[in-house]
């Protein structure tokens, strides 16, 4: 078939056979609301995705397929030219062999077969001349499946799925076939580029650990997609005993933003972390793949070895070139050997301490304090946050809350990170007294089944599935109330719905899923994380991780110790009003509300639940307010000897569970090889 001519554009294409997880995608996809838990999604290989584009004329980013293993059966009903990029497959166009990496024309009726995946590489893309029409969703129309948004319907196309298409920008004239030497190098054996940081030797991981992360040869597990690519490989040693107050395994970290690309260490677990990953979570992450690499998770496949080279970032190749120039300048970048600062790009002293951390070339994390709950801390970063927000400096791109850090990402190629360095330098110097903050802060209280049916079936498949002897089975709350050493598991619930729980983070794991810590220090129930974490969690499943409480915002992984499940916290019926949500707004909640819980009995909650789904207010009351941190720290001060005693006696029952966790061997024990892979809190 030879390449297509005229303008090249269809109006319908109709699914006459879906492939495999094939999804409507876009690039950069969703940008600009990390902070609230909706990752970019967008093509996990982006660079066969914006090759396949350019080759049609089309505008880099328009709108196409991506399938996993096998690719799709489309009739066009109007003449179209296309082109099919990524692993190696059959391409016809009725029944006859056509090329890959070039145009191609579908007579009109004309059906385009793609095959499945020949090997090396696992993800497929089919472009179309002007692109695929579907609706925005937030700025974009990636799909999204785990929180069934975007693309057509927020899910896989099925048979029978009718899509429209060519009414995107394009310039035929503009259309040829990918140049060899443009296109990716798609293998089994990989050479990953990585920098340093953000959580590296020594204060995470031991200088051997990082030694061997680099020496090592990891292979690509079975269970990974497009939320992370799991791998197995050696346990680290770890250069702590345990994550102090988030949690008892030495990789849990009280929750920071996540880029893409990062290797996160759940447990002993590694997970590159993919464009549909978290944006929040209380893991370390020793390493991060830079922006002009990602591509290559999108083509791991089950099996393939990943070695990662450490380079210098300023040395990171421009994940805007898609040419030559993206391959010039690997050959002295591999040989770089890391920027030998472990991930710190740089401290600041002062009465309140910062610390710069790097996570690859497109993030910094900027972290104040020591490594505890401070609340003092996140009012910090929430001034560094709105200064930044209001300043909206050129490259720009999202800014991200934890407990006690803000990431900041950016377009390299606009604001190059020594530059982004020197603004965050200046606004530090120009941040206020920040005694007397008081910010916007709600009193929602909300309806909680305690010990729900639902979380006691996650528990169920947890052990059946995952593993049956972990120290937090069968009753997570039974564990909760032996780690605080409560007296009953009745105490457990009465520090539960005693409590009001300050937002200090919004999307923990997905889709506005708050991260609150009690206001009263005396309510700060720890707990550790599930190692491995579940691969099952219900929606609005309500639990606790480290010294904080999560609502899950969807189904999905988790690790966070259940006590209930709520109503929803995400609209999915967006932008309409509805029920306690506002306008063009589906997150719930904001950062520094007040969350309060009231009980109900399971059945009540299943009403709750189909009456905010209907559009009502579904339990929930939302009262307006303040947060002031001056009059918090007062009531932490006027109270101190009872919650010195309180933090006496749960650092005590900490460190029991600590110690049988050590003679049980729980510390050395290596995770099932069959756990799938997992990437949420």
């Amino acid at each position: 078939m030879s390449p297509a001519g005229g303008d090249g554009r269809c109006n319908t294409v109709t699914v006459q056979r879906p492939g495999m997880l094939t999804t409507v995608q876009d690039w950069p996809g969703r940008v600009g609301y990390w902070q609230i838990g909706v990752p970019p999604s967008g093509p996990m290989d982006d660079l066969s995705f914006r090759l396949g584009n350019v080759a049609l004329g089309n505008d880099e980013g328009a709108a196409g397929l991506e399938c996993a293993m096998a690719g799709p059966a489309l009739r066009f009903d109007e003449a179209t030219t296309v082109c099919v990029t990524g692993a190696p497959a059959s391409v016809r166009v009725d029944g006859l062999p056509v090329r890959s990496w070039a145009p191609v024309e579908v007579p009109a009726g004309g059906v385009l077969d793609v095959g499945a995946a020949s090997g090396p590489g696992l993800r497929i893309y089919v472009l179309v001349r002007g692109g695929l029409t579907v609706p925005d969703y937030l700025g974009s129309g990636a799909t999204f499946t785990l929180g069934r948004f975007g693309g057509h319907e927020g899910r896989t196309l099925r048979e029978g799925d009718v899509l429209r298409c060519g009414e995107g920008s394009a310039n035929p004239g503009a259309a040829q076939p990918v140049p060899m030497e443009h296109r990716p190098v798609i293998g089994g054996r990989w050479e990953i580029a990585v920098t340093e940081g953000p959580h590296g030797a020594p204060e995470f991981f031991t200088r051997k650990d990082i030694d061997t992360l680099y020496r090592t040869d990891y292979q690509v597990h079975f269970n990974s997609d497009r939320t992370g690519v799991r791998l197995v490989g050696p346990q680290p040693d770890w250069a702590r005993g345990d994550g102090g107050e988030a949690g008892l395994h030495p990789s849990n970290i009280h929750d920071n933003a996540y880029s893409v690309g990062a290797l996160d260490f759940t447990g002993d677990t590694p997970i590159l972390l993919g464009p549909d990953g978290p944006s929040l979570g209380g893991f370390v992450c020793p390493v991060t793949v830079v922006s002009a690499e990602r591509w290559k998770l999108g083509q791991l496949s089950p099996g393939d070895t990943v070695r990662f080279v450490p380079i210098r970032a300023e040395r990171a190749a421009s994940k805007r070139q898609l040419g030559l120039g993206r391959r010039a300048s690997l050959p002295a970048v591999f040989g770089a050997g890391g920027d030998g600062d472990d991930g710190v790009i740089a401290r600041r002293d002062g009465a309140t301490a910062v610390t710069y951390r790097r996570s690859g070339d497109d993030n910094v994390l900027v972290e104040y304090g020591d490594m505890t709950l401070d609340l003092a801390l996140r009012a910090r970063a929430h001034a560094l946050h709105q200064r930044l927000d209001a300043e909206k400096p050129a490259g720009l791109l999202d800014l991200t809350p934890g407990i006690r850090s803000l990431q900041v990402r950016v377009d390299p190629d606009v604001l190059p990170v020594p530059k982004l360095m020197g603004l965050l330098a200046e606004a530090e110097d120009q941040l206020p007294d920040l005694s007397e903050l008081v910010v916007p802060s709600r009193a929602v209280r909300m309806p909680l089944s305690w010990d729900d049916p639902s979380t006691r079936e996650a528990i169920k498949r947890y052990m059946n599935g995952v593993r049956a002897d972990a120290p937090w089975c069968p009753w997570n709350i039974e564990f909760i109330r032996r780690m605080n050493g409560l007296d009953s598991v009745a105490d457990v619930f009465d520090t539960v719905f005693g409590a009001q729980y300050l937002v200090l983070g919004l999307g923990d794991v997905y889709l506005g899923a708050p991260v609150a810590t009690p206001l009263d220090p005396r309510h700060r129930l720890v707990t550790t994380k599930y190692n491995p974490a579940r691969t099952w969690t219900p929606e609005n499943a309500v639990g606790i991780g480290g010294a904080y409480l999560c609502i899950y915002g969807m189904e999905g992984p988790g690790g966070y110790q259940f006590v209930g499940r709520t109503t929803q916290v995400w609209n999915h019926r967006h932008p309409e009003r509805s029920g306690p949500f506002e306008d063009g707004t589906p997150w719930l909640l904001r950062f520094f509300d007040r969350i309060s819980w009231y009980p109900v009995e399971p059945d009540e909650l299943l009403e709750l639940r189909a009456e905010t789904a209907a559009g009502g207010p579904g339990g929930v009351q939302i009262t307006d307010g303040t947060f002031s941190l001056a009059e918090h720290e007062r009531f932490v001060a006027e109270n101190a000897e009872s919650i010195a005693g309180f933090r006496a006696d749960q650092a005590a029952a900490f460190g029991a569970e600590r110690e049988a966790w050590s003679a049980a061997g729980e510390f050395a024990r290596t995770p099932s090889s069959s756990a799938p892979g997992e990437v949420a809190a």
